[in-house]
């Protein structure tokens, strides 16, 4: 425990040293960093932060360091989580890289693989996007017909992807693609690495109702992926590519951090939100039925709470778990829109401001927060697929 005590008292004192003051304040949505070749820095101390973090390797905290990461056990890990909110600092980087290719890459990539791609992970040199949806493959991802053919050192990728969040700023995708048309479709599937600076490759942002356009189409024609970035072996990427969508649905849930952070954790209380909309009568909310739907959300999030740290304090690898993902995904995403519908019921129309002087900035944040929201029972796979997962793989049930 003294080393440990040591080691919090080191990384307060080098975090109050290096996080810059504009660093310490909520994040805009646009000034959000997932690094890559085309990202832009509104605010230049963002720059400043990440390479700083990136030099500890506290960009991947957990990552051996060998290859850039920070090299922590669980524990200080944890010690660090605790730290950056107890100062609010930003995330200096964030992305498919840290949150599901590179986990994946240290549960399958080659050495070469590893040292290739990581390092610039950590450092936000290269940026990643997900190839995994197609049109007509999307839950039943197992039925996905992008092929690629075997032209001996290399692939020759063709079809359509879809859902591809970022691919309009992405420099590498990971994707599944079809190659053996003939095998039963679980069995004929790889899991490869695109380059997207290449002539093959064409993306298509999608625009959604909360007014931003994170997803993309991707049409690869012709595309190359060369043999040395097929990770594990052919015909085998469905294995690599569900344990792919576990590192995925651990970040969502926020069971990765045992808890620290989550998608939410920036807006304010419903207590909070509800005093300055609504406020008390004789020291409560005068509705019954509201202050009731306000206590059990505020205590259904407070027991999700304990039991992702639980369920990382158990987690002897101190990685991913395995399907019990699926559990923490699909309850925190309903969770979420809960809240935020119950956050409607307490702002009234003051809730659905797009645009205008009669709304905040924070009241236009919260309807595009609320819009967003739906997608929670979408992406990483949907609440259906999650509780199919659960009751098969988790509780054992028949099929």
């Amino acid at each position: 425990m003294s080393d440990l005590n040591a080691f919090r008292t080191e990384t307060r004192s080098w975090l109050e040293e290096n996080c810059p003051a504009s660093m310490r304040t909520p994040m805009p949505e646009d000034e959000t960093i997932g690094g890559g070749s085309r990202q832009k820095y509104k605010n230049p101390e963002a720059k400043v932060w990440l390479d700083r973090m990136a030099e500890k390797g506290w960009t991947a905290p957990t990552w051996p360091a060998e290859y850039g990461g920070g090299g922590l056990p669980k524990d200080e890990f944890l010690v660090l989580q605790d730290e950056l909110a107890r100062i609010g600092a930003r995330s200096p980087i964030q992305g498919m890289g840290f949150s599901m290719i590179g986990p994946t890459l240290l549960d399958y990539g080659t050495e070469e693989q590893k040292k290739e791609h990581l390092p610039r992970i950590v450092s936000g040199e290269i940026r990643w996007c997900q190839g995994y949806s197609e049109p007509g493959a999307g839950s039943d991802l197992a039925s996905l017909q992008t092929r690629a053919e075997d032209q001996g050192d290399h692939y020759i990728v063709n079809g359509q992807k879809v859902w591809t969040t970022g691919a309009n700023f992405a420099d590498w995708m990971f994707t599944l693609v079809r190659t053996e048309p003939q095998a039963p479709k679980h069995e004929g599937i790889s899991f490869v690495l695109i380059d997207m600076d290449q002539p093959g490759v064409t993306v298509k942002p999608i625009l959604l109702i909360s007014g931003s356009s994170p997803f993309c189409e991707t049409f690869l024609d012709d595309a190359i992926a060369k043999k040395e970035n097929l990770v594990g072996k052919p015909n085998h990427g469905w294995t690599v590519g569900k344990r792919l969508l576990q590192h995925e649905r651990s970040s969502i849930s926020g069971l990765n951090t045992g808890g620290r952070s989550a998608r939410l954790d920036k807006i304010r209380s419903l207590p909070e939100v509800a005093v300055e909309y609504i406020g008390l009568q004789d020291g409560k909310l005068a509705d019954a039925a509201l202050r009731d739907e306000i206590i059990k959300n505020r205590m259904n999030s407070a027991a999700y709470n304990l039991t992702q740290r639980r369920g990382m304090a158990e987690n002897e690898s101190g990685g991913t778990v395995t399907f019990v993902t699926s559990v923490f995904k699909y309850y925190g995403g309903e969770l979420g829109k809960d809240r935020l519908e119950i956050q409607l019921k307490i702002m009234g129309t003051q809730s659905l401001g797009w645009e205008g002087d009669m709304f905040t900035e924070e009241e236009k944040i919260a309807t595009r927060t609320w819009l967003r929201s739906k997608a929670s029972s979408i992406a990483g796979g949907t609440s259906e697929v999650q509780l199919n997962i659960i009751s098969k793989r988790v509780l054992g049930l028949p099929d």
